[in-house]
């Protein structure tokens, strides 16, 4: 296995305060072989962490503004100059395309400079007309933010969360999916070498029962979450136990509505992007195609040539175009939500199976005639899945698009740009798009509604989720 210097120190697998009871492993989902161990913290170190990480925040939360944000251009530097051995890591341990986990990692240098340009002027006094004396709005750090990060964008995750946490002055504890563990290491690491101070971006290595003690430590102030409507739930009542901030960001079944008046090509080659990013293991790429009827027939056989061409191979593979799933358990259960739904009726236009090879593979698939009741509609499709849905007209699109527990963001395909930023008002999701396909954008805010969760990421309403927005009110004697 090729593991250059820089990830074999970071999968040491050496815990600073560990318990012999519990391990975390991770794998490579490209053969399915381990690659490294971890042992986890106990509650013994897990206090520690946390009483360490609240020094150091107070000590940034008094930190000068400027060199906050001194300190993330640093650590930008660092994600461009070390693109290859992170992305390489990533790879590894989620199965992400190198081509892709070098895109997320830049993408990271990427965040921390823009809030190092905007925080000064987002982060700015506000003041307020008054007839006497003065009325400002401030905003302060809250202190300790506990991150619950997934393992998809394993850097990407963390950082669109923790350059505005660093850059408003708080201190970021972050809790990774198991599997990725090396890549959150990493980063902590990067931190550190930035000239941050060491605690003030910490990983914590911990099992499921240890949560709730994070989250209900003196030193948290708040948690935010990017993971399942199960994991959500979960944290979101432990939080609110504790009358702690929340922002949750939970899964998607993303809509990507095509009107009869739409440009057919441009709709096809957005549609197979839209799905099969990072191996179609996103929560804001699309999941549920819904086409207006005298589109449908060819929509749905361009789109399964489209699928079908894919090569699956190793993420180092320059010939592959798509990679394995990240672990055993989501293989397994994307091929029960496939073969339900075409028990229910549905029919198989492209793959519907696992591929025969070492690792996690499954052949890019696109249901047809989906509907509701099952779960290619139901439930979220996570993994190279597409679900085909046909509408009666443009009305009937909005209302199947309406049609589920998710919302957290959703596309509109037509000519008619007018009509369309109508229907998109309509949409019920945290973000919709017109001819576009929806995706982060560090300038506006990020999240969702219903169970795609509550709370904002990016733009200025994210930089301020965790800011003690505070009312200061001065009279002249």
């Amino acid at each position: 296995m090729f593991l250059n210097p820089q990830s074999r120190a970071v999968l040491r697998g050496t815990p600073a305060y560990p318990i012999k009871s519990t391990m975390f492993v991770s794998t490579n989902p490209a053969t399915g072989q381990p690659l490294a161990t971890y042992a986890a913290h106990d509650a013994v170190a897990l206090d520690h962490i946390l009483d360490a990480q609240a020094v150091a925040q107070a000590g940034w939360r008094v930190t000068p503004l400027e060199d906050r944000c001194g300190a993330l251009l640093r650590l930008a530097d660092l994600f461009e100059a070390r693109v290859r051995p992170l992305a390489e890591l990533a790879a590894l341990e989620m199965g992400k395309l190198l081509p892709e986990a070098e895109a997320e990692v830049r993408r990271c240098a990427r965040v921390c400079r823009f809030y190092a340009r905007v925080s000064p002027r987002w982060l700015a006094d506000t003041p307020s007309p008054s007839e006497t004396g003065r009325r400002l709005v401030t905003y302060a750090p809250l202190g300790v933010i506990l991150a619950v990060m997934p393992w998809n964008f394993p850097y990407w995750q963390i950082m669109r969360a923790a350059a505005p946490l660093l850059a408003v002055g708080n201190a970021v504890a972050v809790k990774p999916a198991p599997n990725v563990l090396g890549a959150a290491l990493a980063l902590e690491d990067l931190v550190a070498e930035s000239g941050l101070p060491r605690d003030l971006v910490r990983v914590l290595r911990l099992p499921e029962a240890l949560v709730p003690r994070a989250v209900a430590h003196r030193a948290v102030a708040g948690v935010t979450l990017t993971g399942s409507v199960r994991a959500g739930a979960a944290v979101g009542a432990m939080a609110g136990a504790n009358i702690k901030k929340a922002v949750m960001e939970l899964g998607g079944s993303d809509p990507f509505i095509v009107l009869a008046d739409a440009v057919l090509d441009d709709c096809c080659v957005a549609a197979e992007t839209a799905r099969m990013r990072v191996c179609g293991q996103a929560c804001i790429a699309a999941k549920r195609f819904i086409v207006e009827q005298p589109l449908y027939a060819d929509f749905g056989r361009r789109l399964a040539a489209m699928l079908a061409a894919h090569v699956p191979g190793d993420p180092f593979d320059p010939a592959a175009t798509i990679g394995p799933l990240a672990r055993a358990d989501l293989l397994e259960n994307l091929d029960r939500q496939v073969r339900r739904s075409v028990a229910l009726g549905a029919r198989l236009l492209a793959g519907g199976c696992r591929l025969e090879r070492p690792g996690h593979y499954y052949a890019p698939t696109l249901l047809a005639d989906v509907r509701p009741g099952m779960p290619a509609f139901d439930e979220e499709l996570f993994g190279p899945v597409a679900a085909l849905i046909a509408a009666k007209d443009a009305e009937d699109a909005l209302a199947l698009a309406n049609a589920s527990p998710y919302g957290l963001g959703g596309s509109i395909w037509t000519a008619d740009t007018a009509r369309g930023l109508a229907l998109a008002r309509r949409l019920e999701a945290g973000m919709a798009a017109v001819n576009a396909v929806p995706r982060s954008d560090f300038r506006l805010p990020f999240g969702g509604i219903k169970q795609s969760g509550y709370g904002r990421e990016l733009g200025r309403s994210g930089l301020l989720e965790f800011a003690n927005i505070k009312t200061i009110v001065v009279e002249d004697p």
